[in-house]
C-alpha cells in the first residue's frame, strides 16, 4: 500500500484548515480481498497518522530551537480489536437538514445527535462541521470537499464503519465530543480512503 500523496484532493483540504479529520487516500498494488483490504486500509492510515503526528513534533523542535520535554505520545493500537460493519453511500454522506440556528450559532437539526458516552459513534457530516470550537463549515463546503474526494461519484463506493476501541487515538474523542472510523473502497478510482477523527475540547 501507498499513500496517494499527489492527489488533488489533499490540496482541497488543506483550504479547511479547520477540519479536524484526518483523510488517507491509498492504493494498493495487491487485488482488493473485501474487509480484509479494508482493515489492512485502516491500520496502515492510522500508521500514518502516527507519522505526520511524530514529524510536527519534530519540526517543532526544530522551528523553536528547543527539545520538547515530554517523551513523544505513547501510541497504542491494536487493529485485530477492530470490527466493522458495512454502510452505504448514503449513509456515509447523509446530509442532516438545518432546522434553525440561535444568535449564538447553534444549529439544530432534524436528527438526533450521537451520544458518544453511549458509545454511539458521530457521523461524518458532524465529524466535518460541528466540531468543539466552531469550524464555520457546513452543508455546502461538506460538498465540495466530497466533491473532489469521490470525483468519479459515489454509486460504486464499498463501505465500513469501524469501531474505534482500537487505539488510543480516539480516547480524546471518547471523553466527550465522538469519534469515527470509515474506510471505503471506491472502485472507480481502485483506492482506499480513509476517514478518521477523534477530538476533545
Amino acid at each position: 500500500m501507498r499513500e496517494l500523496i499527489d492527489d488533488p484532493f489533499y490540496e482541497t483540504i488543506r483550504n479547511y484548515d479547520r477540519c479536524i479529520i484526518d483523510y488517507c487516500l491509498i492504493k494498493d498494488d495487491t487485488p482488493h480481498q473485501g474487509k480484509r483490504s479494508h482493515k489492512e486500509a485502516v491500520l496502515f492510515a492510522m500508521l500514518k497518522v502516527i507519522e505526520r503526528d511524530i514529524d510536527t513534533e519534530l519540526k517543532a523542535e526544530i522551528k523553536y530551537c528547543r527539545k520538547i520535554e515530554d517523551e513523544p505520545f505513547p501510541w497504542y493500537l491494536d487493529i485485530g480489536k477492530a470490527q466493522a460493519h458495512q454502510i452505504n453511500a448514503s449513509t456515509l454522506l447523509h446530509i442532516p437538514e438545518i432546522l434553525r440556528t440561535n444568535r449564538v450559532g447553534q444549529r439544530f437539526y432534524d436528527c438526533g445527535l450521537p451520544d458518544s458516552l453511549k458509545g454511539e459513534q458521530i457521523p461524518y457530516w458532524y465529524a466535518f462541521w460541528e466540531t468543539p470550537h466552531t469550524s464555520g463549515y457546513g452543508p455546502d463546503e461538506f460538498r465540495i470537499v466530497n466533491s473532489v474526494l469521490f470525483p468519479e461519484g459515489t454509486d460504486k463506493l464499498e463501505i465500513y464503519e469501524w469501531s474505534t476501541d482500537w487505539s488510543n487515538y480516539f480516547d480524546d474523542g471518547h471523553e466527550w465530543w465522538g469519534t469515527a472510523c470509515w474506510s471505503v473502497y471506491d472502485k472507480r478510482m481502485d483506492r482506499y480512503i480513509v476517514i478518521m477523527a477523534s477530538t476533545t475540547d
